[in-house]
């Protein structure tokens, strides 16, 4: 049975990466030198969120009612998630759309950046390809592949820009396989690309799992770049994690995690401010919580 990500578009943990993948996006671009964006597996791109219930309830759902509610200090990054899903459901009209990372991407990136865009799944892919028409212009920088995004992910790095993000979403089926792709896969993209910025997401089942999973992929990059990425202590590998639930809960998705490779600059300290709101906004009462730490 394969994936499908339109049975958990919009939830909570959609909800933090997708503000985390903008505020990394905005990030880089405080430089004018343009940058290639690269997705490892996208998706379909827009998913159809249903009239009532589901998961997306207390994922975009909460958040939007939460947002609509502020009278106070809001901060930028999730304003401007919040802004940019409306914008794109006016221009698919599609009121009840949520776009996948793809396209919020695609609705972020600028003339001089550039998009490459991997699906394994054919059908998904070519649904991909059918809903980026929608950016006009745009379009034409950004490029859907069909194949393992693992693998394809040697031939895009190092790009010709010489400046880049790779976002490293798998679908997590075998999930102890697919931890150790993203470890090696992790390490490929750093060995080809040192400066690049690499985010990497993944679902928090059990804190010892996780640490222990980090920890690897720690020991990985200190032995294949022989420290390049410690030049300062703790500067160079950030966990940005949020969890609506204690991590020895037994529920499917205890919370939802986001490493970053290479951050750019300031990023751990804007991430401190509103990491706490999205928190306070997605909160459900059972004990979760919600910080950013290096590793």
């Amino acid at each position: 049975m394969k994936y499908r990500h339109v049975h958990h578009a919009g939830n909570f943990a959609d909800v933090h990466k997708h503000v985390t993948l903008l505020a990394l996006l905005a990030a880089l671009q405080r430089k004018d030198k343009g940058f290639l964006y690269l997705e490892t597996h996208a998706g379909r791109g827009a998913y159809e969120l249903p009239k009532a219930g589901g998961e997306s309830a207390a994922g975009i759902g909460r958040f939007e009612a939460w947002l609509g509610a502020q009278k106070g200090s809001v901060a930028e990054e999730l304003r401007d998630y919040g802004e940019r899903v409306q914008r794109l459901r006016r221009d698919f009209g599609a009121p009840r759309l949520y776009p996948g990372s793809p396209l919020l991407a695609a609705s972020a990136l600028r003339p001089q950046d550039r998009a490459v865009l991997i699906e394994q799944l054919p059908a998904e892919a070519r649904a991909l390809e059918k809903a980026l028409p929608h950016f006009g212009a745009r379009a034409t920088r950004l490029r859907v592949e069909t194949g393992d995004g693992f693998e394809r992910l040697r031939g895009c790095l190092p790009p010709a820009l010489r400046r880049g993000l790779t976002f490293i979403d798998p679908p997590y089926e075998e999930t102890r396989r697919d931890f150790e792709r993203v470890r090696h896969a992790a390490a490929e993209a750093l060995r080809r690309f040192r400066t690049g910025v690499i985010a990497i997401w993944y679902p928090i089942k059990d804190a010892r799992d996780t640490r222990a999973w980090q920890s690897a992929l720690a020991a990985d990059l200190a032995g294949d770049l022989a420290g390049d990425l410690a030049a300062e202590p703790g500067g160079e590998r950030l966990a940005a994690e949020l969890s609506l639930y204690p991590s020895d809960s037994r529920v499917a998705l205890n919370g939802s995690g986001m490493l970053i490779l290479n951050p750019p600059y300031q990023l751990a300290e804007r991430m401190q401010m509103w990491l706490p709101q999205l928190y306070a906004c997605l909160d459900l009462g059972h004990g979760g919580g919600a910080g950013v730490r290096s590793f």
